[in-house]
């Protein structure tokens, strides 16, 4: 078995996400967030060498990053693309496993020119596919003002996104915005209530950037076809970090876990009420030393679900 480099950042809940995932250490999994690659290397390490892992990245610098740490690994196969679209590469087999660490990655955020950070002075870009797609700076030149709005309250759970997309217009007609301090900025001085210790331009960013990925409309679709994707014993595991992700993915759950509405205890058995899938578990979130260590665990959630038809 090869030995795999251990990457520079522990991602987020590693060990219980892989627990959860590996049934099978000759199975085929897939990593459709593949970062940095921290959960595909430990992936990797419980597999033999009949294991194999298909990895999928928006990220171009992700993509060239891992093709050369795992340049040595033939049980790897890295593609450059949404996981929406993991069906595509899967080659017809059936899928052990399927493995999302959703939102920014930290090399994302830690980088001021992807324009992620509203810490770090960079241009207002946001994309994690930097080949493809509007920027952050180029969306919000030519949206509508209750589009903008729309954005800011739908993704960002924002109570005050009509007054910020009210101030990123007027701003925008004296000069672009085009940085993302400025922005980060021009949102602040519009937010009424400020929290203590909480940017008050947070949940504006956080919005802006799961539209401009389209983040929400890939994990629908991805939860529309796991099911099928999966073998049967087959896990999905989701770590999330967003309150609209994690509740996607547990209503995603117990509505398969309820299959066909029926009278109440009938003898039935969940085959013949339609259940495909069952929860394993329950939410997992990251531990005190582990958020000691990295802060950005702190609101992370990952759920666990098994196909069992």
């Amino acid at each position: 078995m090869k030995t795999i480099e251990k990457p520079a950042h522990t991602s987020v809940l590693l060990h219980e996400a892989i627990d959860a995932v590996v049934t099978d250490p000759d199975g085929f999994y897939i990593d459709g967030t593949f970062g940095r690659g921290g959960h595909t290397a430990e992936l990797l390490s419980r597999l033999s060498e009949h294991g194999r892992v298909l990895a999928i990245d928006k990220d171009p610098q992700a993509i060239e990053a891992g093709r050369k740490r795992f340049a040595d690994d033939s049980r790897l196969t890295i593609v450059h693309g949404s996981f929406a679209d993991m069906g595509d590469w899967r080659e017809g087999r059936e899928v052990t496993g399927v493995l999302l660490d959703l939102g920014v990655s930290s090399p994302q955020l830690d980088q001021a020119e992807r324009g992620f950070s509203f810490m770090r002075d960079g241009p207002l870009d946001m994309r994690m596919d930097t080949s493809s797609g509007l920027s952050a700076a180029e969306w919000i030149d030519t949206a509508a003002e209750a589009d903008i709005a729309q954005v800011i309250k739908e993704f960002g759970e924002e109570r005050f996104a009509k007054r910020m997309a009210a101030a990123v217009v007027r701003e925008r007609d004296l000069a672009p915005i085009t940085r993302t301090v400025q922005l980060a900025k021009i949102l602040a001085d519009a937010h009424p209530a400020w929290e203590r210790g909480k940017h008050p331009a947070t949940k504006a960013f956080q919005a802006i950037r799961i539209f401009i990925n389209r983040e929400l409309d890939d994990l629908v679709a991805l939860l529309e076809q796991v099911i099928d994707l999966l073998k049967i014993d087959g896990r999905l595991v989701v770590i999330s970090f967003h309150s609209l992700e994690d509740r996607k993915v547990k209503r995603f759950i117990r509505d398969q876990e309820r299959g066909i509405k029926l009278p109440k205890n009938l003898p039935v058995r969940d085959v013949e009420r339609g259940v495909r899938l069952k929860k394993i578990g329950k939410a997992i979130k990251p531990e005190a030393v582990e958020v000691g260590g990295n802060v950005r665990s702190r609101s992370a959630v990952m759920r666990v679900a098994e196909r069992v038809a």
